[in-house]
């Protein structure tokens, strides 16, 4: 937001001004109660003082008033109809209050009033981003580019779009521009982020690792660095563990420290448990599809349901969420201390974080422990590091027995990690293609950054050994042509041409469900394997050939097909998987895909899943009430 300064002070308008003035130092040394206090006294003597009411909605903004600021800036607005400054000013502030079409409108008009606004053009990239039209918002940032070249949060903002586009390539670009000029640790993290989707894990750990050199306690540059662990092939529980703890002791332990948990709950075994989920995901997004099945499939009569969403655009599966909820708390812009306030208040007895480590997480309340019972699943179930969380919900696959000690939270074990909720029938295809085709179609419809090196030389191996064989790969990633042709110059490091591999991008979730009528047997890439994507081969009659790994979301896809009881689908080493990729005939692959519907009907419905959640919640609700307070888990020192 931008301000302009006042004309000096003379005559019977001394005193006005020198109220202004000092208005303005209280401004600039960050006093905006003060500041307004200061502005108000010049309107109450000179109503019409353009500069006091811009800088009076300026600081009401800066202060947390958003809904004020606007109408001080409208009445701005009134006194100079001409100002395209505050009309960006306003545009900024409706953006805050989630009213992009509005900030548009303003950011165009003030681009009326003067062709050559930098500021306005930012501003709207901001708003269309917003409403999701990217590549306009990059045409808008451009256009800033074009007026000051210099402008780093120019280039980063049209890096983010870029990214939304899937113009990986050119986002980084963008992001190597921000670096440039202001070598920030968002600018790193941003950049890291970026090349992490690539599929470029160690130079996004790297951007993350001087995030950290800059800043060593950057959340978002940890969770990050968490995050992309996940994606390293030589990497153990043991380290990302670590890496959790290292959030703890340099974040979590310090907010548990200075918020100490006081429960008042009732503590009745029998009666209707209150249990709050918080999520940013309640949306169209492939953890939904995770934990929907669940609170749609709760016994509303024994369990009292709240959802606290962080959700920051709303769309029609926000509102299939909101319709399982007792209670519903739009939380997107609620501080940590007013969302822990709320839970408290709402009497919550068990609150399951559905984030971990990922985007939008809300962890920081969690360290509080707002709630007497805190569990952790699904959206990211890898383990937080967080001693305030008691439970994290998994299974004996996903996490074996002999790592269990190095995880901050109890393991509570489930009939399968994860499930997801059943996908239109119609788009099964009762026929294995290559029936039809005369050759085998193996299939990896992960995320490409999930396809390490080390993937690409065992699926090389089954490619050699049937000649005849063809490799389908599908993502959104695959729309930008760099990325598609690093990953076939991957693949010929291995003699595998560009003739043996199918390529699809973006498509409807339809089209994604779809495109499983042209494999025959699924690929889990490795070490990160695939969670609702190995579900989703599954329901689509599409075996899956998987690896253990190391880490838990290295055994996901292993420990999903165990959960079915495909045990013999699940390899131990790299002979193994390729072993298991061949020896399917075409008869055994129609089999398979006639018996997996009643497989995953038996073992992982989410009628049958849910049940055994429930009954988690309530054996964890009632060992909590049945231990004196004294044996609640203590939290640990600052740095322990």
């Amino acid at each position: 937001m931008s301000q302009r300064g006042s004309a000096p002070a003379s005559g019977k308008h001394r005193d006005v001004e020198t109220l202004f003035a000092r208005a303005q130092q209280y401004h600039e040394s960050g006093l905006f109660s003060d500041a307004q206090a200061a502005y108000r006294q010049v309107l109450k003597k000179r109503p019409n003082h353009f500069d006091a009411l811009q800088l009076l909605g300026l600081s009401e903004h800066q202060g947390g008033n958003s809904e004020a600021a606007a109408k001080t800036l409208r009445r701005a607005l009134s006194v100079d109809p001409q100002s395209a400054e505050a009309r960006a000013n306003l545009a900024t502030v409706l953006l805050t209050l989630r009213r992009p079409d509005e900030a548009l409108t303003c950011c165009d008009d003030a681009i009326t009033l003067n062709p050559n606004f930098a500021n306005a053009y930012y501003t709207r990239g901001n708003a269309l981003s917003h409403l999701k039209r990217f590549t306009l918002a990059v045409a808008s940032f451009d256009r800033v580019i074009a007026i000051d070249p210099q402008r780093a949060n120019a280039w980063n903002n049209r890096g983010i779009a870029l990214q939304e586009l899937g113009r990986f390539t050119d986002a980084i670009a963008s992001f190597d521009r921000v670096i440039a000029l202001r070598p920030s640790p968002k600018a790193f993290i941003n950049r890291g982020g970026a090349l992490q989707a690539a599929g470029q894990v160690d130079q996004a750990i790297a951007d993350f690792d001087s995030a950290l050199a800059l800043e060593p306690n950057d959340e978002d540059a940890l969770s990050n660095r968490i995050f992309s662990l996940d994606f390293i092939a030589d990497a153990d529980v043991a380290q990302h563990q670590a890496a959790r703890s290292e959030w703890w002791r340099r974040i979590g332990s310090k907010i548990a420290a200075q918020h100490p948990p006081q429960p008042d709950n009732d503590r009745d075994t029998s009666r209707r448990i209150v249990l709050g989920y918080v999520s940013a995901d309640f949306r169209e997004h492939s953890a939904a599809f995770t934990f929907r099945p669940v609170l749609e499939n709760h016994d509303k009569t024994q369990f009292e349901i709240i959802c606290y969403s962080g959700t920051p655009a709303e769309d029609a599966v926000t509102e299939s969420f909101r319709k399982q909820a007792s209670r519903w708390r739009d939380v997107s812009e609620w501080s940590d201390d007013r969302l822990a306030d709320s839970i408290q208040a709402d009497k919550v007895d068990i609150l399951i974080d559905l984030s971990g480590h990922t985007q939008g997480n809300r962890l920081r309340t969690f360290a509080r422990k707002p709630a007497p019972v805190q569990v952790t699943a699904w959206g990211h179930g890898t383990g937080t590091g967080l001693p305030t969380i008691d439970y994290l919900l998994s299974d004996p696959v996903a996490i074996p027995a002999e790592v269990r000690a190095l995880f901050a939270e109890q393991i509570h074990d489930l009939p399968s990690l994860v499930i997801i909720e059943p996908p239109p029938t119609e788009l099964r295809c009762p026929e294995p293609p290559v029936m039809a085709n005369g050759y085998m179609t193996y299939g990896c419809l992960n995320r490409i950054s999930k396809i390490s090196d080390a993937a690409i030389g065992v699926w090389a191996r089954i490619l050699q050994s049937d000649v005849t064989s063809r490799l389908l790969i599908k993502d959104k990633l695959l729309d930008d042509t760099a990325v598609r042709h690093r990953l076939l110059e991957r693949f010929a490091c291995h003699e595998i041409g560009p003739d043996r591999i199918d390529f699809e991008g973006s498509t409807t979730r339809e089209g994604h469900l779809a495109a499983h009528q042209r494999v025959d047997i699924c690929l889990d890439p490795f070490p990160q394997g695939g969670g609702v994507t190995t579900w989703e081969a599954l329901y689509m009659g599409v075996p899956v050939v998987a690896k253990l790994g190391n880490g838990i979301a290295a055994r996901l896809a292993g420990a999903i097909l165990s959960a079915i009881g495909m045990t013999d689908w699940v390899a131990t080493d790299d002979d193994e998987y390729v072993e298991i990729a061949l020896r399917s005939s075409p008869d055994r692959l129609r089999t398979i895909r006639g018996e997996l519907p009643n497989l995953i009907q038996r073992r992982c419905s989410p009628a049958e899943y849910t049940r055994a959640v429930e009954e988690a919640y309530r054996t964890m609700w009632q060992k909590y009430c049945g231990a004196p307070q004294s044996q609640n888990r203590a939290v640990p020192p600052i740095g322990s």
